[in-house]
């Protein structure tokens, strides 16, 4: 299998390269290149088909690669001011105006700079993506029959049982249906379950990516307080009772971002409130496949135990796969099972059929329960590598839970903290983390950082990120609540 660095590098050799060439002139054979670099067939290919996206090379099937022309004049620019008077105007009327904002996201989607330690990541490390097992499934589901047809709809009906079994209860395939990651998952079940200007009942403090598709649909996010035990119902029925909200968003599993379990004795009455109100629950169980080996018995999923249709439940693959591996399942029973399906429909046709077919080839590969158990253990190994350096390295930082499933950990800062200052310092020590402000829909009690442990390469990683961390506090912390400071 080629290395990703190497089809880089080659391809920066060749751009640096190019001016040897006239334009249109020939570059030199594939096999040459071979030789030449000791690179395999499939670098230089790669490469040069990277080259060729760029505009800089074109590639002729059985003469070779030739050096692009260069594209002659230049467009006039465009006046494109109008634009603000446009998209101003849009929605003016609205009771809550639609606020596209995709900030809360992107922190845990972009590449961090070289060099920098990846404490704001949303996903697992490519040493830990079962990236063979992913390749073979894709590569069998490729010759299954059929594998390049139009798939049903609703998905692909062994998908859809292989997810009811997870989910479990009584939970039927004829429930379940098959999108396009859980970010999909939830922006549809909000889209179905709330018009626009409706308050939405949102954990507090909670996903900043579900708060950005709430605001993006014109809804109204209402925050419900999370303390150890999850969801706190008292507050939610009040929150039902002074909104008149008809939905609930909540992760009742490893909840991100406090890492918090929905306690035994809330389950039932956190769906006995929300059925009084007349509400749906949208349950989103985004880590159930990022447990860690000490984490003992799960509870089961919401739906699990909900024969009257209040919760719509999202669970998906990709947090233990790969962010590319978008597959995730929206179960719902009674008539809005229709209104999702219709909303999912309209926005995306349907997820394309080979993601589906590699789906069910990795989940049913011998691969598939060795990955669970290698991240099981790997991500505990992480956690226990965090915890024992913050507690050593910066004991100011309170970590109130430490959670037995999910990837990161929740900290609070001293009081009087500047968030983003910290963050500022943190990133020109080398690491990168996400502030807490994003995760509270109204003003949050205190300072908090969000710390992932699953994007670095490893616990000698973790361990020198939270040094470099220790020198961003010693810049920025208030001198009550930094040792450092104290000692000078």
């Amino acid at each position: 299998m080629y290395e990703r660095s190497s089809v880089g590098e080659l391809a920066e050799q060749l751009r640096r390269e190019l001016d040897r060439y006239s334009p249109g002139g020939k570059l030199p054979s594939s096999r040459t290149l071979v030789e030449r670099f000791r690179v395999s067939p499939v670098t230089v290919s790669r490469a040069l088909a990277q080259l060729a996206a760029e505009g800089l090379v074109v590639t002729r099937p059985g003469a070779g690669a030739f050096r692009a022309r260069p594209r002659t004049g230049t467009a006039p620019a465009g006046d494109t001011s109008w634009q603000e008077v446009a998209l101003s105007a849009d929605g003016a009327a609205d009771l809550v105006p639609r606020t596209v904002d995709a900030a809360g996201v992107t922190v845990s989607l972009a590449a961090p700079p070289p060099g920098v330690i990846e404490f704001n990541g949303g996903y697992l490390h490519p040493a830990l993506q079962p990236e063979r097992a992913m390749a073979a499934a894709l590569s069998r589901a490729g010759r299954r029959p059929g594998a390049w047809g139009r798939p049903p709809m609703e998905g692909l009906p062994e998908l859809r049982e292989w997810f009811a079994r997870g989910i479990g209860g009584s939970v039927t395939a004829a429930e379940v249906l098959v999108a396009a990651g859980g970010q999909a998952a939830l922006t549809t079940a909000l889209r179905a379950l709330a018009p626009p200007g409706a308050p939405v009942l949102v954990e507090s403090p909670t996903y900043p990516g579900m708060l950005a598709i709430a605001r993006a649909a014109g809804l109204r996010p209402v925050p419900v307080p999370v303390d150890a035990d999850g969801v706190r119902p008292d507050l939610l029925a009040d929150a039902f009772r002074a909104t008149g909200a008809r939905v609930l968003v909540c992760q009742p599993l490893f909840q991100n971002p406090t890492g918090a379990v929905l306690a035994p004795a809330r389950r039932g009455e956190v769906l006995g409130i929300a059925r009084k109100a007349g509400a749906f629950v949208v349950e989103d169980d985004f880590v159930r496949r990022l447990v860690h080996e000490d984490a003992g018995e799960l509870p089961r999923p919401l739906a699990a135990d909900d024969p009257d249709g209040v919760v719509v439940h999202v669970g998906s693959l990709t947090k233990a796969t790969s962010p590319s591996f978008r597959v995730s399942a929206l179960a719902a029973r009674g008539p809005v099972l229709e209104r999702l399906r219709a909303i999912q429909v309209v926005d995306t046709f349907f997820v394309p059929r080979p993601l589906q077919e590699a789906a069910l080839e990795l989940v049913g590969s011998p691969a598939w329960p060795r990955h669970l158990r290698a991240i099981s253990a790997e991500l505990r190994a992480r956690r226990e590598a965090m915890t024992t350096a913050l507690r050593l390295t910066l004991p100011e930082l309170a970590l109130p839970h430490v959670p037995s499933g999910g990837y990161h950990l929740w900290l609070r800062l001293p009081d009087g903290t500047d968030e983003t200052a910290l963050a500022a310092a943190a990133l020109r020590a080398g690491v990168a983390l996400t502030p807490g402000r994003p995760y509270f829909s109204a003003e949050p009690p205190a300072g908090h950082l969000r710390l992932s442990f699953a994007a670095v390469a490893g616990t000698g990683e973790i361990t020198e990120g939270v040094r470099r961390l220790r020198a961003a506090c010693d810049e920025v912390l208030p001198a009550a609540g930094n040792p450092s400071t104290r000692r000078a």
